[in-house]
């Protein structure tokens, strides 16, 4: 493979590869490629279905190996475009018994400059629905069973970590399951806009050297071959010089990373303990591996940390698509391959972290509800239920008696309220729902 030989010299050597999911996704481009050039009457069939069936092995992962262009090459990604080209014609050059050009005829109307983003787009858009979506909607469903739960669990609010209003920890999940619901919706829009193809756009975007319904043909036969819907991109020109459209869905990846380091932080807060720390939940299987090499019985939350570091991976790695996105001039971005490999991780680092999250913790998290109740019912922020009665600057100075160690309890007895009347206002479950208690009950 010629260019692959003279490419190892000028590339850079790091060892970085390109995932499966790419591999796979410049077959299925092939593959599309001379299936339309065929049907097109461009290419004899003899030679194309040699091409169809080498590119096929490509997408089925038996060249995996003969895949070896770095990462960090030509910035259009004419390194994996070639590399693609030079082993499909080898394969098929054997399998017709002749000569297979790469150029000629596997890159037969395209050009690195529109495959290159288009293998990129089709791998992260792949990657999307058949992994990103179902690891997505498992931790919602983890999230809103884990809710229902704990619907009725009282725990105390915390603000700033200081002691807050009441909210039952199934309120707490549920905001995170919404959340979630919104990530999945922010995530499937941008990989809709990221399913424009430049397939037909050529070296800049006109089409020179292609047939006019090239594009849409080779798009309608990825959408075939994938099961999913790809068309060609509304203006050729703007899909091979800007990265917006993947920058966007980086994004949308960032997002549902900062949603789950949060939900591994407030994790790791309620599972501190056993002892000095909240200890408002328990998750048994963090206790299946030692959390200490010279601490005996020591366990700790080593899932929820690993996905906070997995978090921080996708976050960083966005901001590195950020920079891709901005690589290029006038007609082309320079951006395409680091893009491409950088999305595909991203994503595979956020179904790991989300599928464990859900299925090693959240599914077995036990509340420690009296704990949790005591903390509820002890918070000196319960004076506010009160506020409403005697004003702000007055319960305020009772605030600084409850933390002196007076019950709000008390405080109420002391303002005149009977035994049955406090009761009533503090019923947790008033005060976990919009009501004014202290209005509600006549005094």
């Amino acid at each position: 493979m010629k260019y692959v030989e003279g490419s190892k010299r000028v590339f850079l050597d790091t060892g970085t590869r390109f995932q499966r999911r790419i591999v796979q996704a410049i077959g299925i481009i092939k593959v599309a490629a001379a299936r339309t050039n065929v049907s097109l009457g461009l290419l004899d069939r003899a030679t194309g279905e040699a091409i169809i069936k080498a590119g096929e092995e490509v997408m089925r992962g038996k060249f995996d190996d003969s895949v070896v262009v770095d990462v960090f090459q030509t910035g259009s990604g004419t390194g994996i475009n070639m590399n693609a080209n030079e082993l499909i014609a080898e394969e098929a050059s054997r399998l017709l018994g002749r000569k297979v050009h790469p150029n000629d005829h596997v890159n037969m109307g395209q050009s690195s400059n529109d495959v290159g983003p288009s293998t990129m787009r089709v791998a992260a858009v792949s990657a999307v629905w058949e992994e990103l979506v179902p690891a997505l909607k498992q931790i919602i469903s983890s999230l809103t069973r884990l809710s229902r739960k704990t619907s009725s669990v009282y725990k105390a609010g915390r603000t700033h970590l200081r002691d807050a209003l009441p909210v039952t920890m199934g309120q707490e999940f549920e905001a995170y399951a919404d959340a979630f619901r919104e990530d999945l919706k922010s995530v499937t829009s941008a990989a809709g806009y990221a399913s424009e193809l430049p397939m037909g756009g050529t070296a800049v975007g006109t089409g020179l050297n292609t047939d006019p319904r090239f594009g849409t043909m080779v798009a309608i036969e990825i959408s075939r071959m994938t099961g999913l819907k790809f068309v060609k991109a509304r203006n050729t020109f703007r899909a091979i010089r800007l990265l917006t459209d993947l920058a966007s869905l980086s994004g949308g990846l960032r997002s549902i990373a900062l949603d789950l380091y949060r939900l591994c932080q407030d994790l790791r807060l309620m599972f501190s303990g056993p002892i000095t720390g909240l200890g408002e939940i328990d998750i048994p299987t963090q206790e299946e591996v030692a959390g200490s090499s010279i601490m005996p019985g020591k366990t700790n939350p080593v899932t929820v940390e690993s996905a906070l570091l997995a978090c921080a991976q996708v976050m960083g790695l966005d901001e590195a698509n950020k920079v891709s996105a901005m690589l290029g001039e006038f007609e082309l971005s320079m951006g395409v391959p680091l893009m491409g490999y950088n999305l595909v991780s991203q994503i595979r680092l956020l179904v790991e972290a989300l599928l464990k999250v859900s299925t090693v913790v959240l599914d077995s998290v036990s509340p420690r509800k009296a704990r949790s109740r005591r903390f509820a019912e002890s918070s000196p922020a319960l004076v506010t239920v009160i506020s409403p009665k005697i004003g702000y600057d007055k319960a305020a100075a009772i605030g600084k008696k409850l933390e002196g160690g007076l019950s709000i309890r008390e405080a109420l007895k002391d303002l005149g309220y009977g035994e049955k009347e406090i009761d009533k206002i503090l019923d947790l479950k008033r005060l976990v729902r919009p009501g004014i208690p202290v209005r509600e009950i006549a005094k």
